[in-house]
């Protein structure tokens, strides 16, 4: 049995959840959100705590098992805690400013890059470089910064660029720098 799909997932007080066919539906205090089940897994409420249990022993089902009770728990969370990604702009000139709900970026481009983020996701600016990406669902959250952070990647010679708070990057040395001569 996999288990990570065996583990109950804890309901914290002020969460109800519904378990319907084919969904489980996660109500919070910060949002709601609705998690997929897969025919042959079924989710039960035992004693305060989400159980999943598969029908049988086929390897699609043992691998769904576990998927399917991470979902749910990343759902228990994001209506409780919520998802945040912190992004950080690196460059001369390079900055982000929120207006009304975007976000516009200037990259080094010959024009400012403006980039809607998606419903349920809201995206704030602290000091022009730092941009904090925050929502329910931790997928939207994820995809959000990734995309943010692909409109202009961290430059592997001088680090200009978008990355995430913390990543670390090994510049590489540069042409000058190898020693030889012409």
């Amino acid at each position: 049995m996999s288990r990570v799909g065996k583990a109950p997932i804890q309901i914290p007080d002020g969460v109800k959840i519904e378990v319907a066919a084919g969904e489980v539906r996660v109500k919070g205090p910060k949002g709601s959100l609705a998690t997929p089940l897969p025919n042959g897994i079924r989710g039960e409420m035992q004693d305060g705590t989400l159980v999943f249990v598969r029908a049988g022993d086929t390897k699609l089902l043992r691998s769904l098992h576990g998927v399917t009770r991470a979902l749910a728990a990343n759902a228990v969370r994001g209506v409780t805690q919520g998802y945040v990604r912190e992004l950080e702009v690196f460059g001369i000139g390079y900055r982000a400013r929120a207006e009304a709900g975007k976000i516009t970026l200037n990259l080094g481009y010959s024009h400012p890059v403006i980039y809607q983020p998606p419903q349920g996701v809201t995206v704030e600016v602290q000091d022009n470089t730092k941009v904090t990406v925050r929502g329910v669902d931790k997928q939207r959250v994820g995809q959000t910064a990734a995309e943010l952070r692909r409109l202009r990647p961290p430059d592997a010679y001088k680090g200009k660029g978008i990355r995430y708070k913390g990543e670390l990057l090994r510049l590489k040395v540069g042409k000058a720098a190898t020693g030889a001569k012409g």
